[in-house]
């Protein structure tokens, strides 16, 4: 089978959406022939991440004209027409197109939850999903708890696959022998007790609701610190206020986009990885948190609850008293249960491998194939 795989809405620094389509980009061409579409200005970043693949670089680089040529240009290009299955890993695909489709549905939040969203995305999203809901032949669904919404929001016959993440368990490991060393290369302390977020730092990941936590966290421990590992998002103007008039603003520790040798020790070193989110469609963090041995504390009632399990301390989303209370809980934890608890979710996370991930696409791809190709 020859695969086409749209990789042009990936960003330079890639974050959740953008970690799993460059691990598809890694993964499938061990398992078929692989064409990759990238932006003409992003050539040799995919040509270094998957060499064995054939690079299209023929869509623009401006995301306005991006998305009017998968809509209105790429169905009918040569591109789409050299590959037996075409996979949209972002939620829109080309119109018209004369191959078989696949589209990965990642959340439902711009139905369930619009206003953690711009409201031209909210519209345009809305609008791409109804669209591959009736169109695609395959939907990729990252996790139950998103095909779950995606049965009850969005009208469709065309069959779902679930394919979670997964997790490179050989990078995010319990012990890492280089720790120190990029620590000190990152001027970060090797002693300093450290609470650690890692995400994009927008409206729906709680970032407000972990800093009013921290707020009563710190006034009964002295030395702890917060440490904020990822990139501005949207939403930038509602976060800088609260962190600019926080009352232990000289405690928390803006790291932004850390590299990926960095994060695992993170990740590893911290006393807690909190991901307060409010909703995601799968929460790529606190898995990888998890096989790192880590204690999390994450929101209950979401699909962070479906992967951590009974691994993980929860609290109710937007709640900063319930937070603060997990928080405290994981940090004052005996350390025969903190060792007992995190071993397990270093087990669980072992559930989750990118080599399932990939043989679940592996199937999609051949339900799209044995579907009746049509012009969409």
């Amino acid at each position: 089978m020859k695969l086409g795989l749209d990789v042009s809405a990936v960003p330079v620094q890639p974050a959740g959406a953008g970690r799993y389509i460059v691990e598809l980009a890694q993964r499938l061409g061990h398992h078929l022939d692989l064409e990759l579409l990238s932006r003409s200005d992003d050539t040799q970043r995919w040509a270094a991440i998957a060499p064995a693949a054939y690079l299209h670089g023929s869509v623009p680089a401006n995301r306005v004209l991006r998305l009017l040529y998968e809509r209105e240009l790429l169905g009918q290009s040569r591109v789409l027409k050299a590959v037996d299955v075409w996979h949209s890993p972002h939620y829109t695909m080309p119109h018209r197109a004369g191959r078989p489709t696949a589209v990965t549905i990642h959340d439902l939040t711009f139905f369930t939850n619009p206003e953690w969203h711009e409201p031209a995305k909210v519209r345009f999203f809305r609008q791409a999903i109804r669209y591959a809901a009736k169109h695609a032949d395959v939907l990729i669904s990252v996790s139950e708890f998103t095909a779950k919404l995606l049965r009850e929001h969005v009208a469709t016959d065309v069959p779902i696959v679930v394919a979670p993440h997964g997790v490179d368990l050989e990078r995010f490991s319990t012990t890492g022998v280089q720790d120190d060393a990029l620590f000190s290369a990152a001027n970060l302390s090797n002693s300093t007790p450290f609470i650690l977020f890692v995400g994009t730092l927008e409206p729906r990941k709680g970032l407000d609701v972990l800093l009013h936590a921290f707020s009563e966290l710190a006034r009964e421990n002295d030395d702890i610190e917060l440490w904020i590992a990822g990139q501005m998002g949207w939403g930038e103007s509602n976060f800088a206020p609260l962190l600019d008039r926080h009352p232990v603003r000289n405690r928390i520790r803006k790291l932004g986009f850390v590299s990926d040798d960095l994060l695992p020790a993170l990740l590893r070193r911290a006393e807690v990885v909190a991901y307060p989110s409010r909703g995601e469609g799968f929460g790529l963090p606190v898995l990888e948190a998890m096989a790192c041995g880590a204690s999390v504390v994450t929101s209950a009632k979401t699909v962070m609850a479906e992967i951590a399990g009974p691994t993980a301390l929860y609290s109710t989303p937007g709640d900063a008293g319930e937070l603060a209370q997990a928080l405290g809980q994981a940090i004052s934890e005996a350390p025969r249960s903190r060792k007992e608890r995190t071993a397990a979710a270093r087990l669980r996370a072992q559930r989750f491998t990118w080599d399932a991930s990939i043989a679940q696409h592996l199937e999609a791809y051949r339900i799209a194939q044995g579907r009746k190709p049509s012009i969409h």
